[in-house]
């Protein structure tokens, strides 16, 4: 009986595990099933540019996985019962369950609007492809002179900001961030962030807190009205609440506890990779919810599958950030250089460069997930049962 192999969730994460598992386990033993609601893998990083209106190239998973050997079944997940080994789907036929061996789990997140009033029925975010289009036909219909106010001024915000910006300049944009402008950034960086955020048109409201949003405004914790007909709220992500209606162990985050492996440290045929999971970076500080983490988890998700399954030693994948990237519209942008584990050193690329080095990225990232059979040498390794069968068998 081939051992069943269930990825849940086919973002950064979950594709990058799905396709190394493809080219590391002989399907003579092993079953690659990849659960995802959306037909098409969607680059994440990328929504800024659809929301405004730029078009992305459609990647289909199932041209993705053909000829890999993984199976795609597309359905939303309702519930996991790690206990029983079962995960509970509803497609379009309705709802269904499929059992597994080994479980990744990689659903990811959505945007988190930490309880503030008024986001969910006002506000718009970039956390995925239809809260992205939405915020595209919001946008469309706006006419010149109104107001859009992003709040969060971290990178997908600096991004969203930027982005409308440069494509809708007869819109008054605005950028509130709870600290300085930047201030996570080497000095050098922060005064190009400034020039472009001028040049751009861009009012920030720094150090500035928005305890309500409205219709057409939004309130700050010192009770000023900043006025804006679309607000777009990125202030962070909050993991899929599918995790905390299982046994999983559980951080405050919600996110599941794993090892340096990415196994769980409740369930051992249980990995969790990407923002769903909290895995310790350097330093033992935690990885935060990225592109630039969520790969590598998955490369160390996979691996660790694939060499316990065949009875070899558990590689270990480096963990650890080497820049930030930030795309200032299409024409600027800014690579600030960390250390492993995350803190900005005092070198940067400004400018041109700087987007053309965003966009090799992006795309690099993207061709990693498309191609998942050509980034490694196949050694498509037999299951330690197979071994022992044929063992048997020629004994």
């Amino acid at each position: 009986m081939k051992h069943r192999i269930v990825v849940l969730g086919a973002g950064y994460a979950g594709a990058t595990a799905a396709g190394r598992l493809a080219r590391r386990l002989h399907p003579d033993g092993t079953e690659i099933t990849v659960v995802n609601a959306d037909a098409e893998f969607v680059e994440r990083v990328r929504m800024h540019q659809l929301a405004t209106g730029q078009r992305l190239s459609p990647r289909q998973l199932r041209d993705i996985y053909a000829g890999t050997g993984v199976r795609l079944r597309l359905a939303r997940v309702t519930a996991v019962d790690v206990d029983q080994k079962i995960v509970t789907l509803v497609d379009e036929h309705g709802v269904d369950e499929i059992a597994y061996d080994t479980l990744v789990y990689a659903l990811g997140s959505t945007a988190a609007d930490h309880g503030v009033p008024g986001v969910a029925e006002h506000a718009h975010d970039v956390a995925g492809k239809q809260s992205a289009l939405r915020l595209r036909d919001r946008l469309a219909g706006l006419v010149a002179g109104e107001n859009i106010l992003v709040v969060g001024g971290g990178l997908t915000g600096l991004e969203v900001a930027t982005e409308i910006a440069e494509a809708r300049s007869d819109l008054t944009v605005a950028l509130a961030t709870r600290g300085g402008l930047g201030d996570w950034l080497d000095a050098g960086a922060r005064r190009h962030l400034r020039r472009v955020v001028d040049r751009l048109g861009i009012a920030v409201h720094e150090h500035t807190d928005i305890s309500r949003v409205e219709a057409t405004s939004a309130i700050t914790g010192d009770g000023r009205t900043v006025p804006a007909q679309v607000t777009v709220w990125t202030t962070g992500l909050a993991v899929h609440p599918i995790a905390a209606a299982t046994t999983l162990e559980l951080a405050e985050t919600g996110q599941v506890i794993v090892d340096a492996t990415m196994r769980t440290i409740s369930h051992p045929d249980v990995y969790a990779v990407g923002d769903a999971a909290i895995a310790d970076g350097p330093g033992g500080k935690p990885l935060r919810m990225s592109c630039a983490s969520g790969i590598p988890m998955g490369w160390q998700a996979a691996d660790a599958i694939a060499a316990r399954l065949t009875d070899r030693e558990v590689p270990k994948v480096s963990l650890r950030y080497f820049n930030q990237c930030i795309s200032l519209g299409r024409r600027d942008g800014l690579i600030q250089f960390v250390t492993a584990d995350d803190q900005a050193k005092t070198s940067f690329i400004t400018g041109k460069v700087a987007a053309r080095y965003k966009e090799a990225v992006c795309k690099g990232a993207a061709w990693s997930i498309v191609h998942p059979t050509m980034l490694l040498p196949t050694r498509r390794r037999h299951t330690t049962t197979i071994q022992k069968e044929r063992r048997a068998a020629t004994a």
